[in-house]
């Protein structure tokens, strides 16, 4: 499959199975579209119809780099494992991560919270005992195999509403790791208020990842993201974040500033840019996913304008990095020369397989946005995994048991995109939410672009 497009000046043509990247002239690029159009096309035709338009030698030399990068098994080729006999239902697989929603609760009121501000689809609040907590990292160890790598990111609601048991949990993980020959890597995910000194000075030296929620600019941040008595929440924790940040950026550490846009700041760019302009230089914004009775969902008629809105950011960014004041957009960093494996670019997130999400009781759930949907409950951390028929089910939701995955450019970018917004807008998990699929595959061709913008640049 090859996908061709134009952007910010650049004539860019993907061959989708192979990855690679042709950044090439007018001529090319046409050239390439009547190929992929009809492959039976002889040199002697194509010099025909453009001869008017181009010298001869020049067509043709053309056609023989074309040529020359098929042959090369980087232009025209197939998708070699679509027909391959894969059993993803057979593949082993091991659990390497886990989502602790050590706090069912929440400090905040946030419109758009999926956790229905900690309570999960109308569930009871509450936190995570520590022997919850640490029979939780038993079972990752347990579940885990030869991999010796583990995640667990300590989610809610609000985590710090938890914060001695998190310290408790961080402590024993560390305890173990040099018996069971495993190293735990760390994640908070944090609304900010009730950080501290003590909170940081800990998570610098024991969380691998720290994320700060934030929507933007002041008044977009407030009117979405507020304490319950309707007072928003920006100036109190605008400081803190510039602080922590700045601290783990000294430290060489690694903190996301991650954000949700709605139907409300539809110009979310400036979003983005105004964190920059306050010093933070690790970002990310996703759009809400939410029913279309909800009024600040994204709207089919919105997505031209969010399309030009990463345009926007685009060459933002790369006007930035130019001046050496750049900043890192976490749906911009494509790995184009290794990347993930097969399986991960076929099967994505490893939700229900690879990775659980837990809740304060010890259940076991898919992922945290499945917590609550009894549907979907998998077993507990003290009993094991259950539901294995559950869990066939998630290793087979794949780019190939997508339908809509066939003919889309950035399956392999995407992996066939979230389950559970495939769950909540068709009923299934191997559906799409196409919202979302318009989105992403913008935010792919955008990533590339920047990409030959500053190969350009050096």
């Amino acid at each position: 499959m090859i996908h061709q497009y134009q952007n910010n000046g650049f004539n860019i043509v993907l061959d989708v199975d192979s990855g690679s990247i042709h950044l090439v002239d007018g001529l090319s690029y046409q050239l390439i579209a009547d190929l992929d159009k009809d492959r039976t096309l002889s040199d002697d035709t194509l010099v025909g119809e453009y001869e008017e338009k181009y010298p001869e030698s020049e067509i043709r030399e053309s056609l023989s780099e074309i040529h020359s990068l098929e042959k090369a098994g980087q232009l025209f080729t197939e998708d070699i494992y679509k027909n391959a006999v894969i059993d993803f239902k057979a593949r082993p697989t091991v659990v390497k991560a886990l989502c602790l929603n050590v706090a069912h609760d929440c400090n905040l009121a946030c419109k758009y919270c999926f956790a229905d501000e900690g309570s999960y689809n109308g569930g009871p609040k509450g936190l995570m005992s520590y022997e919850v907590g640490k029979q939780a990292l038993d079972f990752l160890v347990a579940h885990s195999g030869h991999r010796h790598n583990l995640e667990v990111d300590f989610f809610g609601g609000e985590p710090l509403m938890d914060w001695a048991v998190v310290r408790k949990l961080v402590a024993y993980g560390r305890s173990i790791e040099k018996e069971k020959d495993k190293h735990f890597r760390f994640t908070i995910t944090t609304n900010g208020v009730l950080l501290n000194d003590e909170i940081m000075d800990f998570c610098n030296r024991e969380m691998d990842n720290v994320v700060m929620s934030l929507d933007g600019r002041k008044e977009v941040h407030d009117h979405m993201r507020p304490f319950p008595s309707g007072k928003g929440s920006y100036d109190l924790i605008i400081p803190k974040f510039q602080k922590f940040a700045a601290q783990r950026k000294a430290l060489g550490l690694q903190y996301y500033i991650r954000g949700t846009y709605t139907h409300y700041n539809l110009d979310f760019a400036q979003d983005v840019i105004h964190y920059a302009d306050l010093g933070f230089d690790q970002l990310s914004m996703e759009p809400v996913v939410a029913p279309q009775s909800a009024d600040y969902a994204i709207r089919p008629e919105d997505i031209p304008v969010l399309k030009e809105q990463y345009d926007i950011l685009a060459k933002e960014m790369i006007r930035r990095q130019k001046e050496g004041r750049g900043f890192t957009f976490f749906h911009f960093m494509i790995d184009l020369t290794g990347g993930p494996c097969v399986y991960k670019r076929l099967s994505g997130c490893g939700s229900g397989t690879e990775y659980l999400g837990v809740t304060p009781w010890g259940d076991l759930y898919p992922c945290h946005q499945f917590v609550g949907n009894q549907k979907f409950l998998l077993g507990s951390v003290f009993d094991g995994i259950r539901r294995t028929d559950i869990v066939d089910e998630f290793k087979c939701c794949n780019v190939y048991s997508r339908k809509e995955c066939s003919s889309c450019f950035a399956r392999y970018y995407c992996s066939g995109g979230c389950a559970a917004n495939s769950y909540n807008f068709h009923g299934r998990i191997d559906d799409v939410y196409e919202i979302g699929c318009e989105l992403e595959r913008k935010r792919v061709e955008t990533a590339i672009m920047i990409k030959a913008a500053l190969a350009k640049e050096n």
